[in-house]
């Protein structure tokens, strides 16, 4: 295996996170249309309690083992790091199997507690039967979680983006080809078939994890295993420590978010009810921002997942060696690659929004004007979710508590009021909710900026010189797809000429922004000429590359 540097490993995992996610948008197409409504119905409530309890037996973990094992890397204790992840490894068991059980045998009371005494839906013995099913999953993907925390400690992003690849693939079959089999071909009830649905979870992080266990098997030497090592002076209780220190605040956020979500909805449904919109209309708009527009919204968000991925083992190596201008260039880096690549995709989902949710969600009134402003959240999110992760990287916990607490509480305080005021303005009163939402992230990244300045030589006016090219290049896209509109007005009558649609522009506005950034230096600076050139290599089929010099920057 190779270790990959900040910039490659963060153009795998991203690529590696937005191939999975819009395979994840993609199969609920045919899956829906195999199973229905109601199946539908009965296969979320396996997967929701699948969540839950995969977040209790492996929440944080995949980072917390990242940043021991960076850390002890980097300080040369090789001992100490093959023990965390031993005692990793025996953590997620005991969880695992705890959280498995409970799921297995009150399957039934779960079930209950969920539906309670409603009837004419899916039977308690069906929900009973998917919460069983599903429970075996919890076995297995928790030990994935930490042997992808081990590589990406030791910066192998390649095989733990291959493996999250391969997962979501082998789930997706199972979910399609076995449903299909089980209620298409052998006419069995939707129940059975949502119950091999399900089981897809097992069978992908099983494969997933038979992969990256041949892949830690074939390099032992690299990652410190199978030899005999002199013992560190760190003892199992301040690992443990270590390793609940550093997940706790994966916990907490998770457990904010999954808070606010549900606060969020009823707040909203709540307002827009008492201005004097439908029941029907106030669910549906409130479904748009935390549910359906979230899943497109996944798109931009997949390049901040990405990126934490290789920022968090940089940051703190740099950051345990005391190297306090490599800190600087790679939070720097990593705020200049979110701008440059989530801002334009999200205003040009913005500008899309009409045939977007047309392709996905068929034509409603609501839905391409509430996707049209909550899409720019994910810029703000994504902006978010890198500095928390740098803010734990350098030990700063409590402003990371800080944060996201203050954040939380802005964005819940201010959701009424600014519906409300836009809705006295005649600006539709659902965009107060999306202000809303940015306001908190923007005063959560404040926080989390002045905290991390105080860090020497940490300075910020670069990325600033760049946000500023990145958004006069913004300015000439959407002008250039403001023209082409003229000329090329939307079609909304049929799926496959809003797909036409989507396609003529997002090639339009692709390759004026991206000529713009090549033209202002951005993306030979972000990506150096290495990468550049085997972009170029593969979209010329190697005729062409750019030449080297000796003034090229390096990679951090």
């Amino acid at each position: 295996m190779k270790k990959n540097s900040f910039v490659e490993g963060t153009i795998i995992a991203t690529l590696a996170i937005v191939f999975t996610k819009i395979l994840g948008m993609l199969y609920v197409i045919p899956f829906y249309a195999i199973i229905g409504d109601q199946g539908s119905s009965l296969y979320s409530y396996a997967y929701n309690i699948y969540l839950i309890f995969l977040n209790i037996s492996s929440a944080g973990i995949p980072v917390a083992m990242s940043k021991i094992v960076s850390e002890y890397e980097s300080k040369g204790m090789q001992e100490a790091k093959v023990r965390s992840f031993k005692l990793g490894i025996l953590i997620v068991s005991i969880i695992s199997i705890i959280c498995f059980l409970v799921l297995m045998f009150f399957s039934e009371n779960i079930a209950k507690l969920i539906v309670g005494d409603m009837t004419g839906g899916n039977s308690l013995a069906d929900i009973t039967l998917v919460i069983f099913v599903v429970s075996f999953a919890v076995l297995i993907i928790p030990f994935l979680s930490v042997a992808k925390g081990y590589l990406q400690g030791h910066k192998f992003i390649k095989p733990t983006s291959i493996s999250q690849m391969l997962e979501q693939i082998i789930r997706i079959l199972v979910i399609l080809f076995g449903s299909y089999f089980v209620i298409k071909i052998l006419n069995k009830s939707i129940s059975i078939g949502v119950a091999v649905a399900v089981s897809g979870a097992f069978v992908g992080g099983l494969v997933a994890i038979l992969y990256l266990l041949k892949k830690i098997i074939n390099n032992k030497k690299e990652l410190s295993l199978g030899i005999k090592l002199k013992k560190d002076n760190i003892s199992n209780k301040e690992i443990l420590k270590k390793i609940c220190l550093y997940a706790i605040p994966f916990i907490i956020i998770n457990l904010t978010v999954n808070i606010y979500n549900t606060v969020d909805m009823s707040l909203i449904i709540r307002t827009l009810s008492s201005i004097g919109f439908s029941g029907a209309s106030a669910e549906y708009i409130a479904g748009v921002i935390t549910t359906w527009g979230y899943k497109l919204n996944m798109i931009v968000t997949a390049v901040a997942t990405g990126l934490t991925v290789s920022l968090i083992p940089n940051m703190v190596s740099a950051f345990t060696l005391k190297q306090y201008e490599r800190v600087n260039n790679i939070f720097n880096k990593a705020l200049q690659i979110i701008l440059f690549v989530s801002i334009p995709a999200a205003f040009g989902l913005s500008f899309l929004s009409v045939p977007v949710w047309n392709v996905f969600y068929g034509i409603n009134e609501f839905g391409p004007s509430v996707f049209k402003i909550s899409i720019i959240t994910a810029i703000f999110s994504n902006i978010y979710l890198v500095s928390i992760q740098a803010c734990q990287s350098l030990n700063k916990y409590k402003t990371v508590y800080a944060a996201v607490i203050v954040g939380f509480f802005t964005n819940a305080l201010l959701d009424v009021p600014l519906m409300l005021l836009c809705n006295k303005i005649n600006i539709p009163a659902y965009y107060g909710a999306s202000f809303a939402t940015i306001i908190g992230f923007t005063i959560a990244i404040c926080i989390v900026f002045y905290n991390i300045k105080k860090i020497e030589r940490v300075s910020y006016k670069d990325t600033g010189k760049t946000l500023l090219k990145i958004l006069f290049s913004l300015l000439i896209m959407l002008v250039v797809l403001y023209l082409l509109n003229l000329v090329l007005p939307f079609h909304t009558t049929t799926k496959i000429l809003s797909v036409v649609d989507i396609v003529i522009y997002a090639v339009v506005g692709a390759a004026v922004y991206l000529l713009m950034t090549y033209k202002l230096g951005i993306i030979e600076k972000l990506f150096g000429k290495k990468i550049i050139n085997k972009v170029l290599k593969v979209i010329t089929l190697g005729k062409y590359k750019q030449k080297e010099h000796n003034n090229d920057s390096k990679e951090n």
